[in-house]
C-alpha cells in the first residue's frame, strides 16, 4: 500500500491533540485590524477545535501528524 500524501495547506493550518481532536486557528486576524475591537482581536488569538463533522475529513488530509 503506497504512502498517502499530506495536504500541504492543511498541515500548516491544523494540528492534532493527544486525544485526537483537531486544533485550528481563527480566521479574520490577518489584516484590516483597525476596525476590529481589541476584545475581538484578543479572542481571535486563542486556538479552537474543528467541528466533529469536519474532523474526519481533516484527519485524512494530515495522516502522519
Amino acid at each position: 500500500m503506497p504512502k498517502i500524501k499530506t495536504h500541504t495547506g492543511a498541515k500548516k493550518r491544523f494540528g492534532l491533540t493527544k486525544n485526537g481532536k483537531v486544533k485550528r486557528g481563527h480566521a479574520y486576524r490577518s489584516h484590516i485590524l483597525t476596525k476590529k475591537s481589541t476584545k475581538r482581536k484578543r479572542s481571535l488569538r486563542k486556538g479552537a477545535y474543528a467541528a466533529e463533522s469536519n474532523a474526519a475529513v481533516i484527519k485524512k488530509l494530515i495522516p502522519y501528524k
